[in-house]
């Protein structure tokens, strides 16, 4: 039995062209598309495009409700379905307008891959984020030993996440002639024609106003690079760990290479052992990113600072920060409420309202409406 389409394969390379340089879509969206056409396909025994009817997308969704993960053996969640089942639309209703398939594909039967709208509220219900306080970060970098090489640049990776907000794959390709420790705002320069930054957007990111401790470490490391190991402008900010045969015939860590890591993997691992050593359930360094938002909530005055604060976490709109970042914590949450019951003097009263108007300001400005 074949498990391939020849027309399908061809069509399909096509459409992962589309993705990439009309949509400009990055490898892991283009990905994410094929996976689910490959889905697809299967469920139909690899029958032409062109024989796509509603029937097919009405029996996969049955297909994909009764699936099991291949890892946990449990069946897909609401948010995988909701995925696949969207990717799937894009593409049916993109090949309804395609020379030799138009007259064989109604584009609006496309339609049938959407989920119920019970489902789709389940798969798109935003789920509360698990995010390190600053006092488990502390605990974590005043824990992590500093004898050797290796031991200083981990810790000094970790103070320097916090202090920058900056994603784990820009943190693999920084170097040194990035940070700025001359101005009297140390900054990193995430220069997309270097650094792997996310949509390839390139900004500065001043050092957030965060313990001091962090600062120093991350200078103190700099310091090491160019001082002690005569590293130069171009040499990686983070090294790659160099690995050697030991006694055992095994490889081992021993010391650090003039190479950036090839990906963020390293990193992770780094973030998961620290935190494991001190006793704390593993946090991934883009939560730290939702740290430095909470933090931005209580520290910010005015609507023109929190502003700043989102613009240093890269962020080109403000809602984006508030959206995707800006849950309240409960804790913080009860905080407000108890606030909130009292009396309010004049100043709280202006300050509420400039906030109002500079998100509806911002609204209006995108074209979302006030």
């Amino acid at each position: 039995m074949r498990k391939h389409h020849p027309e399908n394969e061809r069509v399909k390379r096509k459409y992962f062209t589309f993705l990439k340089e009309a949509k400009r879509q990055d490898d892991t969206s283009v990905d994410a598309a094929a996976k689910a056409l490959s889905r697809f396909e299967e469920y139909t025994a690899w029958k032409d495009f062109k024989a796509f009817h509603f029937q097919q997308a009405v029996g996969f969704k049955g297909f994909l409700a009764k699936h099991q993960n291949a890892r946990t053996g449990k069946g897909l969640s609401k948010a995988t379905m909701n995925s696949t089942l969207s990717s799937l639309k894009a593409f049916f209703q993109w090949l309804a307008r395609e020379p030799g398939y138009k007259s064989r594909i109604n584009y609006s039967e496309a339609e049938y891959f959407n989920l119920s709208e019970k489902d789709a509220r389940v798969a798109t219900a935003k789920r509360r984020s698990r995010v390190p306080t600053m006092e488990q970060i502390r605990k974590v970098v005043s824990s992590m030993p500093y004898e050797t090489v290796i031991d200083q640049r981990n810790r000094a990776l970790i103070a320097f996440t916090v202090l920058t907000g900056a994603r784990d794959s820009a943190i693999a390709s920084f170097k040194l002639k990035h940070v700025d420790t001359e101005s009297d705002l140390e900054s990193v320069y995430q220069d997309a024609r270097e650094v792997k930054t996310k949509a390839s957007k390139t900004f500065t990111t001043y050092f957030f106003p965060v313990d001091n401790e962090f600062r120093q470490i991350v200078l103190d490391w700099i310091v090491f690079l160019r001082t002690e190991l005569l590293f130069g402008n171009d040499d990686p900010l983070f090294p790659k760990t160099a690995m050697v045969r030991g006694e055992r015939h095994v490889f081992e860590p021993s010391g650090i290479l003039r190479e950036h890591w090839s990906n963020a993997t390293p990193i992770r691992k780094i973030f998961k052992d620290a935190f494991e050593a001190v006793g704390l359930e593993y946090f991934n360094p883009h939560s730290f990113r939702k740290t430095l938002v909470q933090l931005g909530q209580t520290v910010c005055q005015t609507p023109e600072e929190f502003k700043a604060w989102s613009q240093n976490l890269g962020h080109e709109g403000v809602l984006t920060t508030f959206y995707s970042y800006g849950e309240v914590l409960e804790s913080r949450q009860s905080e407000i409420f108890q606030t909130l019951k009292q009396p309010r003097d004049t100043a709280s009263t202006i300050h509420a309202e400039e906030i109002a108007a500079a998100v509806a300001r911002h609204m209006k400005s995108a074209g979302t409406g006030a």
